[in-house]
């Protein structure tokens, strides 16, 4: 008897830090998503494709959840939620650190997930994860209980998307819940989106790991020029701040914070197209950026 095969598309959701990121790249045994201390970091849907012999998982990486207003941020919300509708399963993913140091936070971050999550319709996998981080895991019963009691109808796994505690577990009740059928892409191939949108993530990565508090998030990537032609895959990006004084910031003193910037990311482009890269960097300043939606669907946003 032929083993039957599986396919679908799982939307990994949650609020900002859930680590939903790191559990997709832990899946695919490989970064793909940007991953960063810092909350909010994603800001599109970006898809992992994992392929097995007998399945073939299509994961979609969403925006955290949060409550914070302006343009940009309902645009990044109403991502993460239109992403349910592609989708066979939903991951909702909770941070079981941060709740059990912070039991008030619960209520602001989990709660306003609740009515979305049973209105969707889907089979929704609740995944309480980063348990790694509770040194004293008599404080994860009180939490599971009140997600248990918040979620009645939803099941409970436990997990940490780091050292891959509980994560074999919830594949394979993915793999349950997913319907059968043949795969769509090819087994090589590990996400939907394109190189150049891949190559944006990588200099964003770095921006924000380059930069302190609030400017990380009035800064933004836009791939002018991906050129594979060459023996040398050239590209040029423009970095674009919402203040001119945020610009000088990001350049640094006699430009060495962008040198780094650019430097670190040309490594790890290279190491990802597995080519030599020559990366040009240019800031440019767009005010107000993150209020303009025509700016904001060019750099993939609202889509």
């Amino acid at each position: 008897m032929t083993q039957e095969h599986k396919f679908g598309m799982v939307a990994l959701i949650g609020p900002p830090n859930a680590g939903k990121s790191t559990l997709m790249n832990a899946f695919l045994g490989q970064k793909l998503a940007i991953v960063t201390p810092k909350p909010q970091t994603t800001r599109n849907r970006i898809s992992g494709i994992l392929s097995r012999d007998d399945a073939q998982i299509v994961f979609l990486d969403t925006p955290g959840i949060h409550r914070l207003r302006g343009r940009m941020n309902r645009f990044l919300l109403d991502s993460a939620w239109s992403a349910l509708g592609s989708c066979d399963v939903v991951v909702a993913l909770f941070d079981a650190a941060l709740y059990s140091g912070k039991p008030h936070l619960f209520e602001k971050e989990v709660e306003p997930m609740i009515e979305p999550l049973r209105g969707c319709h889907l089979p929704v996998i609740v995944a309480l994860n980063k348990v790694d981080r509770v040194k004293d895991k008599a404080q994860l019963l009180p939490l599971m209980q009140r997600i248990s009691e918040t979620f009645p109808e939803f099941e409970l796994l436990p997990l940490s998307a780091v050292t891959g505690e509980g994560r074999d577990k919830l594949l394979d009740k993915l793999l349950g819940i997913l319907p059968e059928g043949p795969a769509m892409f090819p087994e090589d191939q590990i996400s939907t989106v394109p190189m150049r949108f891949l190559a944006s993530e990588i200099i964003r990565e770095k921006l924000f790991m380059s930069l302190r508090e609030e400017l990380p998030y009035s800064t933004a990537v836009e791939i002018e020029l991906f050129d594979e032609t060459g023996a040398t895959i050239h590209i040029a990006a423009a970095i674009y701040a919402s203040r001119k004084n945020h610009k000088g910031m990001i350049i640094g003193k006699g430009g060495q914070n962008l040198k780094l910037i650019g430097q670190q990311a040309r490594e790890e482009l290279e190491e990802m197209l597995e080519r030599k890269v020559m990366l040009e960097l240019w800031v440019k300043v767009k005010e107000d950026w993150t209020e303009h939606p025509g700016f904001l669907r060019s750099i993939g946003l609202g889509e």
